[in-house]
């Protein structure tokens, strides 16, 4: 191979890749046309495969120092600029986007809640006038704990506070990605799991009415509840989308209303991880401790609640 020859042909290409990284450098990526950056991801690409032919064929060190220092800062430059543009891609979904889709399909959030909170209520009205029913729904060491001891459960958190808080945002991802992806089933996975769900909560709640325990149950649940039910429902509103594009398609083709509702569906549940996140680090160490009086936790929760819900009504932000 003639080297000479090569470094000749390819050398104008390496000069026309340092003037568009000194503009880029300079100036910002926005200064350069869309052609332009066509090609200078081009001419990084070339002049990166060059690279490993000089370093293969050890043409010459200043060469291959050159074509290093050259790739180099297209690399730092193209892919830094791509993760900055990630990031600013991610803060506007959770700016504007998620509220957007949480307003577009409120709808199916609304028939989750109405499944959760109807079915809490049922368990709630018979539990407390039948204890077989209450027997059907409560595990049987919750009721122990509560009638017998006269105690919440909440106290074994107290002390494994950072593994507690991690095994609930992990429990708590889990179950929600179980209610969105229950859609699949035409729906009725999602059903259940709501309904079963709002069984428990509200058996659980007649068992400590009944006890004299309701006061700090509730200021135990209302901190990081604030987050989690609406987090709950809205999987419970993912997989009913995903069970309308099945059963109702309208329209569409089935598999074209699974891509359109599908879409809304991922989104919603791509929202509710960071609400999970917080609402688990809460659980974790706010929740049960016995140092924060019940009215605080109750002001705290009311105060969360309210926060998000004044973030879903956000129409329009700042552009990151």
């Amino acid at each position: 191979m003639n080297f000479k020859r090569w470094i000749a042909r390819r050398e104008p290409n390496w000069k026309t890749l340092e003037q568009l990284l000194k503009q880029a450098e300079g100036k910002g990526l926005k200064s350069l046309k869309p052609d332009q950056i066509q090609t200078l991801a081009s001419l990084y690409r070339s002049a990166s495969a060059d690279l490993a032919r000089a370093q293969t064929h050890q043409v010459s060190e200043t060469l291959t120092g050159s074509l290093q220092a050259l790739t180099s800062r297209g690399y730092s430059l193209i892919y830094q600029s791509s993760r900055k543009q990630e990031w600013r891609s991610l803060l506007r979904f959770y700016r504007q986007g998620f509220p957007e889709v949480v307003r577009q399909t409120w709808i199916y959030t609304a028939i989750a809640t109405a499944l959760f909170i109807g079915s809490g209520l049922i368990a709630w009205w018979y539990s407390a006038r039948d204890p077989e029913f209450m027997a059907m729904i409560v595990p049987e060491h919750l009721i122990h704990k509560v009638q017998n001891d006269g105690e919440l459960w909440m106290g074994s958190i107290l002390g494994s506070e950072p593994a507690a808080a991690s095994d609930i945002m992990t429990n708590n991802i889990g179950v929600c990605f179980k209610v969105m992806a229950g859609g699949i089933s035409a729906g009725f996975f999602t059903c259940l799991l709501l309904v079963f769900n709002g069984l428990l909560i509200g058996g659980v709640a007649a068992l400590v009415g009944q006890n004299g325990l309701a006061g700090p149950f509730w200021g135990f649940v209302l901190p990081h509840g604030s987050l989690e039910l609406p987090a709950i429902f809205l999987s419970g509103g993912a997989g009913l989308l995903l069970a309308r594009a099945i059963l109702f398609p309208g329209q569409y083709k089935r598999i074209d209303a699974l891509k359109i509702y599908g879409q809304q569906a991922t989104q919603l549940v791509y929202g509710i991880v960071p609400m999970l996140i917080i609402a688990g680090v809460i659980e974790g160490f706010l929740s049960p401790s016995p140092l924060i009086p019940d009215l605080i936790k109750y002001a705290i929760g009311t105060a969360i609640f309210v926060l998000f819900m004044t973030y879903l009504q956000n129409r329009k932000g700042p552009n990151p």
